[in-house]
């Protein structure tokens, strides 16, 4: 089982994202951490929980908050984790300072992400980010002496600023900071955010986005899913498997068996019952299609044994056109910008 922690706070809301997120609320934060030990405990018991594989906090900003209020969930957590569990944190360059850094550190916390998005100045104030690159930079240098080894970039790319030499520059920022890995992301115009609709702000360009992604490889980062490059995430690679996840907080979802869970997607509420979910039943079909579509994406592959004669077929003929890759039974997309184009022809 692997574990993600949903935390919403944040200094400012970016007007890109759609994650489930909250401003000015942080006088909430101990009465949610309270309300997370709460939806633990519940999922724990629920599912029958004896382990967890990996342990991913994202949000929101998880080091929007202090980290003393993580430390009563990481007493109950780290029960349960096994003795080599990848433990993540989301991080902002601004608000992860190195008292921050160290103290998530020792709490156990293993793997860091920083959502650093672009190391240009005019591109980071478009994408609403509160710090500079110099802050990036201090940030990668902070985790280091905090112990961090496990060091992951998020990058943005897409939008209406970048250019093959702008991109180049921003994959040399990520070869000088000497991290592990680095996940790069083509902006989306998200409904319900500012973004929507402005389709000025974007370049939908796929020559761009194979341009960054050889990039990324060539600094010697493999691309094993279409947005990850690098040490292999076990967490992320573990949703692309297919495998079982608990998911606590506020906006979050998580997947057991055959259903999926999603919790209230209001603070306030998830604070005054933490275990009040909403629960859908997942068909076989439903099943297979979420496998095959994120197996086309990562080097999870698809298994041959999923598909039915006819979706085999359609896999044969995208293998003869050298689309597709076979070995140990299972088929490999070549370009993973074509993922979600295979996967469609193959369910057909």
């Amino acid at each position: 089982m692997l574990l993600y922690i949903h935390i919403p706070f944040c200094e400012s809301k970016c007007p890109y994202c759609a994650f489930g997120s909250v401003v000015g609320k942080d006088n909430l934060a101990k009465s949610y951490f309270d309300a997370l030990l709460k939806d633990l405990k519940f999922q724990i018991q629920k599912f029958k929980i004896r382990n967890f594989k990996s342990v991913f906090i994202g949000g929101g900003t998880p080091s929007a908050v202090d980290a003393k209020f993580y430390e009563p969930l990481f007493e109950q957590i780290l029960s349960f984790c096994q003795k080599d569990c990848e433990i993540t944190s989301e991080a902002n360059p601004n608000s992860a300072d190195t008292n921050w850094l160290t103290q998530m550190r020792n709490l156990g916390v293993n793997r860091i992400s920083f959502g650093a998005q672009s190391f240009f100045e005019d591109k980071l104030k478009f994408l609403g980010r509160t710090h500079d690159a110099k802050q990036i930079y201090q940030a990668v240098k902070n985790a280091k002496i905090s112990g961090f080894k496990n060091i992951n970039i998020d990058l943005i790319y897409g939008t209406k600023f970048d250019t093959k030499k702008r991109l180049s520059k921003e994959v040399e920022n990520i070869k000088n900071l000497e991290i592990s890995h680095v996940s790069a992301y083509s902006l989306t115009l998200e409904p319900n955010t500012p973004f929507f609709h402005k389709n000025e702000y974007k370049k939908d360009s796929p020559i761009l986005a194979k341009f960054i992604m050889n990039e990324i490889e060539n600094i010697g980062l493999k691309q094993y899913e279409i947005s990850n490059f690098g040490e292999i995430c076990k967490h992320n690679l573990g949703y692309w498997q297919g495998k079982d996840y608990a998911a606590i907080g506020a906006y979050a979802v998580g997947f057991c068996d055959d259903f999926r869970f999603t919790a209230c997607a209001n603070l306030e509420k998830f604070i005054a019952d933490p275990t009040q979910k909403t629960y859908e039943i997942l068909s076989k079909n439903d099943m297979k299609f979420e496998r095959i579509f994120l197996g086309a994406r990562s080097i999870v592959g698809i298994e041959a044994s999923w598909l039915n004669k006819h979706e085999q077929e359609r896999a044969e003929i995208l293998r003869k056109s050298r689309k597709l890759a076979f070995k140990d039974g299972k088929y490999f997309v070549k370009n993973f910008l074509l993922a979600d184009e295979i996967a469609l022809f193959i369910v057909g």
